[in-house]
């Protein structure tokens, strides 16, 4: 008889009932995590969450923004005219004196200029003395004449009288005497002429003069502006100050209108903040702003806005109003409060981290135990840093989780344990 070999069975009555045990098991757990999620509860540790009660107080909109401190009064070094620089007398960071010399250009060009509209003066001078010396000639040419003419009209003046004797005796003839009248009619007329030539000739020489000295005082006037940009090469201190910025090495050129420096005058500061766009419609002059150091309080206002937008901000120059930080210094940076609005009564809500999650749509409301919180509808408005204005959905004294619901899933309860 030949022994068989009989095959052990895998699945026997025990194992399948307990490989549907806990198959039932599993089910349930994953049916009631699904329930928990869709409304029959999720479980949560009370210690990990963060609650707040809803209050009704005064409301103050307000964004958080930074601003940079700077001087009430800044004076900006520019290049009047352009040139190499051939000096530098001071360092950044060096206290000037007003007419202190900075900076010294040297411009090659514009000196040649100078010398150039010298030479243009002194040739249009000449012009003018020899115009006058020409002039002052011809008149007395003129004058010459005139009297040689008076003079000879009363020599022909006398022939004439005593040709009137003569013609009557009869000891000349009418022609001689005729003869006689019309010379002394010729040079009374050459000389009302020549009277009349002084008059014209003396008023164009005049006109000459006063058109060459004219051009003689635009020349000079000309070279006074140049001399004076020749007087800008050398960049002095309009004022007493803080040189804070100079932007100048020797034998680097520069360019007309090329900033060179600053100088701070250090009697007073102000706050230069960025805002965000989103909110140039709301910011307006005198609005107030508030900063804390060394552990007091300080309030700045809105003294001027810049309109021009960019990269996503304008700015703002906001003043102070009462006393100044004694420790404050340029470039600080400072972290203000600046309010939107006027104080009004609200429903408050404290902020979180809930707001991420929801949007502010809804929220979990905590029942009078504690120890169940429901999700809610709720409309949110205005918020600061601090506070969200509840429009609706919400009570004061309602105690709400504002702590992340990133873990809660679309939950409609949550159980306190």
């Amino acid at each position: 008889m030949v022994d068989r070999i009989i095959e052990k069975k895998r699945w026997n009555l025990k194992r399948i009932v307990m490989a549907a045990g806990g198959c039932i098991i599993a089910a349930v757990v994953i049916y009631g995590a699904i329930n928990a999620r869709r409304g029959a509860g999720l479980n949560v540790k009370s210690s990990r969450i963060r609650t707040a009660t809803v209050t009704e107080g005064d409301f103050q909109e307000f964004i958080p923004v930074t601003g940079t401190v700077i001087p009430v009064n800044t004076y900006y070094l520019d290049a009047v005219e352009g040139g190499r620089v051939d000096t530098v007398y001071l360092e950044a960071g060096s206290f000037v004196k007003e007419g202190e010399k900075i900076i010294r250009l040297a411009n090659t060009k514009l000196l040649m200029d100078v010398m150039y509209r010298e030479a243009e003066i002194f040739q249009q001078s000449n012009n003018l003395r020899n115009t006058r010396l020409s002039m002052e000639r011809h008149s007395l040419e003129i004058k010459r004449e005139i009297l040689d003419l008076q003079h000879r009209i009363k020599q022909q003046r006398r022939i004439v009288e005593s040709n009137v004797t003569l013609a009557r005796k009869k000891l000349i003839s009418e022609r001689e005497y005729q003869e006689a009248r019309d010379d002394l009619e010729y040079l009374e007329r050459k000389l009302e002429l020549t009277i009349e030539t002084q008059r014209q000739d003396s008023i164009f020489r005049m006109a000459q003069i006063n058109n060459l000295e004219a051009s003689l005082a635009r020349m000079q006037k000309n070279l006074e502006i140049v001399k004076k940009n020749m007087e800008n090469l050398v960049i002095k201190a309009p004022v007493s100050g803080h040189l804070t910025t100079l932007n100048a090495e020797v034998g680097e050129s520069k360019q007309r209108g090329e900033r060179l420096g600053q100088i701070d005058i250090l009697d007073g500061f102000k706050v230069r903040v960025p805002v965000d766009e989103h909110y140039i419609t709301r910011v307006n002059t005198g609005q107030k702003g508030t900063f804390t150091l060394s552990g007091r309080e300080f309030i700045v206002f809105i003294s001027k806005i810049y309109p021009t937008v960019a990269e996503g901000h304008f700015n703002v120059d906001m003043a102070f109003r009462g006393e100044e930080p004694n420790d404050i210094r340029r470039g600080q940076t400072l972290r203000l409060r600046l309010e939107l609005g006027d104080l009004s009564r609200a429903v408050l809500l404290p902020s979180g981290g809930f707001f991420q999650a929801t949007g502010g749509r809804w929220v979990y409301v905590l029942n009078e135990s504690g120890d169940e919180a429901i999700r809610r509808d709720v409309h949110l408005g205005r918020h600061n840093t601090e506070y969200y204005e509840v429009l609706e959905g919400i009570e004061p004294g309602e105690r709400v989780i504002i702590s992340s619901y990133n873990n809660y899933g679309n939950a409609e309860r949550l159980i306190m344990k």
